[in-house]
């Protein structure tokens, strides 16, 4: 059963030093099967305003898709290396990903998720970078 959640998303994902960004969305939250499912809007604090994000955990991985002005299919699973599309209003960009560390506490309350991974843009510098998302069930 879909319930509401509030989803707060860390990353220091940018190309300016060590600078966080976090996001706190209201969205919703399931177990369906195997897998926890996440659900929210990015807005403009984000970068990403009119996309839809999903987030998929399982056992050992996680799987970010986004849809609307960005869109991409990321999944991160320790030594498995991706290759993924990042589709943004500027143009399309080849993403490689390879995940260092991945650690997963949830149940159907909510919980953390923290990824630390490698991002290599098109053959630049990898970037790495630190996702932590914490997730609370609304009451």
């Amino acid at each position: 059963m879909e319930n509401k959640a509030i989803i707060n998303v860390t990353s220091n994902a940018t190309m300016e030093g060590d600078e966080l960004i976090e996001v706190i969305s209201p969205g919703t939250f399931e177990k369906i099967e195997e897998e926890f499912v996440a659900k929210y809007k990015e807005t403009e604090i984000s970068g990403m305003d009119g996309t839809d994000t999903t987030i998929k955990i399982g056992k050992d991985y996680v799987i970010l898709e986004r849809e609307g002005s960005t869109t991409t299919n990321m999944r991160f699973q320790k030594e498995k290396p991706e290759v993924s599309l990042y589709s943004t209003p500027y143009g399309m960009l080849e993403i490689s990903l390879e995940t260092r560390k991945l650690e997963i506490d949830l149940n159907e309350e909510g919980g953390l998720v923290k990824i630390n991974y490698d991002m290599i843009v098109q053959g630049q510098a990898p970037l790495n970078t630190e996702l932590i998302m914490q997730i609370k069930r609304a009451v």
